[in-house]
């Protein structure tokens, strides 16, 4: 059975008036579609390439 490395993404690491801490976990599919939601229901974001890139660029691998 091969391992997966689990990924995640901190809304704590993003500029923001909410002072945001979620902490989103999973595969990165999981975590690019969740944070993706999240950016745009909570922070009011539009969904765009670039969203999706920014969001992208800041997953980061569990130890």
């Amino acid at each position: 059975m091969a391992t997966m490395t689990k990924k995640y993404i901190d809304c704590s690491e993003f500029p923001s008036t909410l002072n945001c801490t979620l902490r989103i976990s999973g595969t990165e599919e999981e975590v690019l579609r969740a944070a993706r939601e999240h950016a745009i229901s909570t922070h009011g974001h539009k969904d765009s390439p670039e969203l999706r890139q920014q969001l992208q660029g800041a997953i980061h691998s569990e130890t």
